[in-house]
């Protein structure tokens, strides 16, 4: 294992790089998707062609806003240092985020404000317990503790629940993979857990898989 003190770390400026490739990565389908719907209203004046490319424009544009503004919190600033962020928010953006596709979300446990980098982990845990389910299923946030001192614990359930990717690489120092716009968020996690004083681990409960960052 690689003691975490001598791993290298890309620069600020290769972090910013690299969380911008994810961001657009994350959203370019979506956008992608909005100039397709777009072009067919231009081109096709079949009333079914037409009803269907609206119907496509507005799911990927509703897909769109929810990833921007998941990513706004997980990964930007959403505020001055030491800002807090509502839990109601954190619950809103991530039920965005997960959509109405084959993730189903459920949320308990506290409410309130808690600090910005803390929110930040729970929500880059709900970014990678949807990696945990590539075939869908139901991912439980479960918040024990204060708002001061958190624990949070997702239960991944679905078929097919593993590790997320790359995830525990970063963890045990074992394995790491190359940074790019497909491992940094699993970085970036593990990054703002150690900021946050908290401990990331992945455990398999059976066929779940649990993902907790704890004080």
């Amino acid at each position: 294992m690689t003691d975490a003190s001598q791993r290298v770390h890309p620069t600020d400026l290769e972090l910013a790089a690299l969380i911008s490739s994810k961001i657009c990565h994350d959203v370019i389908g979506p956008v992608g998707a909005i100039y397709n719907g777009l072009e067919i209203l231009n081109e096709d004046d079949d009333a079914e062609a037409q009803s269907y490319a609206l119907s496509v424009i507005r799911n990927v544009t509703e897909q769109a806003s929810a990833r921007l503004q998941f990513a706004r919190f997980a990964f930007g600033a959403a505020g001055s240092q030491g800002a807090q962020i509502d839990l109601g928010t954190a619950e809103q953006i991530s039920r965005g985020y997960i959509g109405n596709g084959k993730h189903k979300l459920a949320w308990q446990g506290l409410a309130g404000y808690m600090s910005k980098d803390k929110v930040k982990v729970l929500l880059n845990l709900v970014a990678m317990a949807v990696t945990a389910l590539p075939r869908g299923g139901d991912i439980e946030v479960v918040m024990q503790g204060t708002t001061e001192t958190p624990s949070f614990v997702l239960r991944c359930r679905g078929t097919g629940a593993r590790a997320p990717q790359h995830l525990g690489e970063f963890i045990s120092g074992e394995g790491v993979p190359a940074l790019d716009a497909l491992t940094i968020q699993a970085y970036y996690t593990w990054r703002l857990a150690q900021a946050a004083g908290m401990t990331l681990s992945i455990i398999k409960d059976g066929a779940d898989v649990l993902l907790s960052a704890l004080p």
